[in-house]
């Protein structure tokens, strides 16, 4: 059984920016802004080049990946999701991600300039979900 629920899986296919947080070799948090999609069970997403956060989770593959939801007007808060993940990396395959994420987050006939190489993808296999939402656990 997935920890993904419906409302959470909905949300991350209408293209939340999301923020991948990773550690730095010397402790520190590093954070970036990401695009996410869903591959099965596992969230992914695309990265063309050996950047500090893919070099962080080659190192150390616990990291925390957070979004909103689109705010409800009157709402104090806008729904949010907090996921604890471990990442694996694998090579090649990020330029077909980034055109497929592109056409959510860009727009439908969105396809990512081909520059030279394959990338990297991130998988992420979700442990533990939080926040202010539907998929939120009760408390």
């Amino acid at each position: 059984m997935t920890i993904l629920t419906p409302d959470l899986r909905a949300l991350i296919e209408s293209g939340p920016l999301t923020h991948l947080s990773t550690v730095n070799p010397d402790g520190s948090p590093q954070s970036t802004l990401i695009w996410i999609g869903l591959d099965g069970d596992d969230i992914v997403s695309a990265h063309m080049m050996l950047r500090q956060k893919v070099r962080n989770v080659q190192r150390e593959p616990r990291v925390v990946l957070t979004f909103t939801a689109p705010a409800t007007p009157g709402a104090m808060l806008a729904p949010y999701a907090f996921l604890h993940a471990k990442a694996t990396v694998e090579e090649g395959g990020a330029r077909d991600l980034l055109t497929r994420l592109g056409k959510v987050y860009v727009a439908p006939d969105y396809e990512f300039p081909l520059p030279p190489g394959e990338g990297y993808l991130l998988r992420y296999a979700v442990e533990r979900v939080g926040g202010v939402g539907p998929w939120a656990p009760p408390m």
